[in-house]
């Protein structure tokens, strides 16, 4: 069986655009619309949408390979990395700032070329205690029990990795003439192809994706996360790739088509997995923050940013350090101003929620 990189027209893919067009053209239109309305959003919030959309993209990419990370400690990494005021921050191991300090790499500093160097140094950052350079021999992705093993796929010969790898940054770092979406999904493919670490190309794949649909959405603010959507079909990731791999001919249209469909499907899950903090920014829009006193702020947005346990009186004045007369006050302002409601289920003490928009 030959695969696709051992074509004689390698890597000259080729499409049919008239098959992709409509979804591409619908993606587009959503990942402007997307960047508009985080734009409209004041920084505080867009910095909270980006710390939690990039905590999921690391999460989530090291979960493809079966590797669990600490979420608090990618949290707090990314935050320290990026300067982030946030509470919480916990201490972070060596392993999980280096996968941070790639996925920053590639999403801040979207506009940098991608060079090898770069790239050895992102597979460092995954391997800290070693696993440097790219591989040395054949490398093959290979299931089932030893005798009736099948082959998913087999990579160029360790002898064309240094000219394979050229012939690839030089197009990743030139004007090429298509869309640079496209340019994100034909790139992931072409990498993961070539496969040139004995491990790690799935991540590094990935954030290199994400590095050319910053450069599509020219900015490094990262507001949904191919990765997480990738995670949730995985199975499908990994059934597309060995199809195209195994092609008799360089036409990547299932691929594309596959790739678009998933990044339409992850900009629709942004909707759910920023659903608090776009509820947080409606809810300043209709109320301006000098309606309120500084403890009542404070309180506001802890209770968006998700309050353990219920809020009452005597809680509200330790978490604002002020006598429960004043925090009684301060909550009956706000059940007046129908900002808060009363919990209907009871019990000890009267307890409040926020109201509904």
């Amino acid at each position: 069986m030959k695969y696709i990189h051992q074509l004689d027209v390698w890597p000259k893919f080729i499409w049919k655009h008239e098959h992709i067009a409509t979804l591409l053209g619908v993606v587009r239109n959503r990942q402007g619309r997307l960047m508009g309305r985080m734009e409209a959003m004041g920084f505080p919030l867009r910095a909270e949408a980006l710390l939690q959309t990039l905590t999921l993209d690391v999460l989530k990419s090291s979960e493809i390979e079966g590797e669990v990370l600490d979420p608090k400690q990618v949290r707090s990494s990314i935050a320290r990395r990026l300067g982030m005021n946030i509470g919480g921050i916990v201490a972070s191991d060596r392993h999980v700032d280096g996968v941070v300090e790639m996925m920053l790499d590639a999403t801040q500093n979207f506009d940098k070329p991608l060079t090898k160097d770069r790239l050895f140094g992102w597979h460092a950052c995954l391997f800290p205690t070693g696993h440097s350079g790219m591989r040395r021999g054949p490398m093959q992705v290979v299931s089932g029990v030893s005798g009736h093993e099948r082959v998913h796929f087999e990579a160029p010969d360790a002898a064309r990795l240094n000219l394979e790898m050229k012939n690839f940054l030089d197009w990743f770092n030139s004007a090429v003439g298509i869309d640079p979406v496209l340019k994100a999904g034909i790139a992931h493919l072409w990498f993961v192809t070539i496969h040139p670490f004995e491990d790690g190309n799935g991540r590094i794949a990935r954030a290199i994706t994400d590095m050319q649909l910053a450069r599509a959405d020219g900015s490094a603010q990262r507001f949904y996360s191919m990765s997480v959507q990738i995670r949730k079909e995985r199975n499908a990731y990994y059934e597309v790739l060995e199809k195209i791999q195994k092609n008799t001919h360089m036409d990547i249209t299932a691929w594309l088509e596959w790739f678009l469909a998933c990044l339409d499907r992850a900009l629709t899950l942004t909707e759910s997995t920023l659903a608090e903090v776009f509820r947080k920014a409606h809810f300043w829009e209709l109320n301006p923050s000098e309606s309120f006193n500084e403890r009542q702020r404070m309180i506001i947005n802890k209770l968006f940013d998700g309050f353990e346990g219920v809020l009452t009186s005597s809680k509200w004045g330790k978490i604002a350090k002020c006598s429960q007369d004043t925090a009684l006050r301060d909550i009956l302002e706000l059940v007046e101003k129908e900002i808060l409601i009363k919990n209907s289920a009871g019990g000890r003490s009267t307890s409040y929620l926020l109201r509904e928009l």
